[in-house]
């Protein structure tokens, strides 16, 4: 089976018919449309892209997800603070001290460590093996 290459370009301006004429000539076929239009404000969210769990980023070659290793200490480091019954803010206050930021580049705050917690339910046990788990001092004995 032949293997698929894709190419992504960023237009500047509308393209002509040449344009379609010599990709077209060249072996290309058209695999999927881009729209892209500017808003004022945050009126409309991006459609069609799901957002990527805290944790993973997006592998090298676009096709996978993989580990992303500074989230995934953070949500450790969340999962520790949680399983010693700290409250949220001291959560947040132990985050900003170590130097962890939200994918936004902001300091946490409640608010950002409470919209954490359904991907620490999520992602919690698949983050460490139960050794892991004992290691680190989160097991429940």
């Amino acid at each position: 089976m032949a293997k698929l290459v894709r190419e992504r370009e960023v237009l500047a301006g509308q393209p002509g018919p040449e344009y379609w004429a010599s990709r077209l000539a060249a072996g290309w076929r058209l695999g999927a449309v881009e729209w892209v239009r500017e808003v004022d404000g945050e009126g409309e969210e991006a459609r069609g892209f799901a957002e990527v769990p805290y944790g993973l980023q997006v592998a090298g070659d676009c096709s996978h997800l993989e580990e992303n290793r500074t989230e995934k200490q953070a949500l450790i480091l969340m999962l520790r603070l949680i399983r010693q019954d700290e409250p949220l803010s001291r959560v947040a206050e132990e985050m900003n001290r170590q130097g962890f930021r939200t994918r936004q580049g902001s300091k946490w705050g409640i608010e950002s460590v409470f919209h954490m917690l359904p991907r620490l339910i999520e992602a919690g046990p698949g983050i460490l093996s139960s050794r892991e788990w004992e290691l680190r001092g989160l097991s429940s004995s």
